[in-house]
């Protein structure tokens, strides 16, 4: 599943190719996606389109009535092609502007979405989110007092939406490593000060994918058809039996809360 930096990075090579642009025509090609594609799309028929912005795993497209609310699932992919271009198996969903060119969003496995929010409402899959890591709101301190009364697996815990948003599998793998803790460690066992050191590799492990474009995901491309690169500087993710790049140890594979988890059994307690 394409993780926040995958969604940043469709974010940012979306937008200057979506915004400030008058819509001509909006095509639903496959009404049911994981919910059904908002039909409210269909009247942004004739209004120039406004900012892209990113929510957790969510991209909010706002215009004057409203936003529209995307999300990729697990194997969705947008691009921006002129309007000539045959459509795809799996094009879905298509916004056609006055320059002759399209936004297409294609998804094999169905699992993205297509939302409607109204102007001055917040959809309720966006209600409950935590703070987005990259923001100020999201430190140590913060993150010690969530972990509190949280008994179970820290890896689970920092990937709960609502202790912070956009932690994936992958980035929370890379994240405790650097941080030396432990992915089956309880949650409100983990110290303030190793909070901090947490929080602040949460930041960078995230800044770091964002700069290299995402990370290579079998379904993940960018929008100019490029994949990422930062899959190459993974730690721990995906490398299970092989040596440990810090100390030579045999890193290991661990389901966690029914996701496949990789750590360092010497470097990580």
């Amino acid at each position: 599943m394409p993780e926040l930096p995958e969604v940043e990075t469709t974010k940012n090579g979306l937008a200057p190719h979506i915004v400030a642009k008058q819509i001509t025509a909006v095509n639903i090609y496959q009404p049911q996606l994981r919910w059904p594609i908002a039909e409210e799309a269909k009247a942004l028929v004739g209004i120039v389109s406004g900012e892209i912005e990113r929510r957790a795993k969510y991209m909010l497209w706002h215009f004057s009535t409203g936003s529209l609310v995307m999300h990729l699932g697990m194997s969705g992919t947008m691009r921006v092609v002129s309007t000539q271009t045959a459509l795809k198996k799996h094009d879905h969903f298509e916004v056609v502007f006055d320059d002759n060119s399209a936004l297409r969003f294609n998804d094999p496995r169905r699992f993205g979405a297509i939302l409607w929010q109204p102007q001055g409402e917040t959809l309720s899959v966006l209600s409950q989110l935590g703070p987005e890591p990259l923001s100020d709101d999201f430190n140590g301190k913060y993150l010690h007092q969530m972990l509190a009364k949280r008994k179970g697996a820290i890896k689970n815990s920092i990937m709960d939406n609502k202790v912070v948003v956009g932690v994936g599998n992958i980035y929370a793998s890379e994240s405790l490593f650097m941080s030396g803790i432990h992915p089956k460690r309880a949650a409100n066992k983990v110290s303030l000060a190793r909070c901090n050191l947490l929080a602040g590799f949460i930041k960078s492990v995230l800044q770091k994918a964002i700069g290299e474009g995402g990370t290579t995901l079998k379904d993940f491309t960018q929008t100019d058809g490029s994949p990422g690169y930062f899959a190459q500087q993974l730690n721990v993710y995906g490398r299970a039996d092989l040596p440990c790049n810090q100390c030579g140890t045999v890193i290991k594979k661990q389901v966690i809360g029914q996701r496949s988890s990789f750590y360092c059994p010497k470097c990580q307690r």
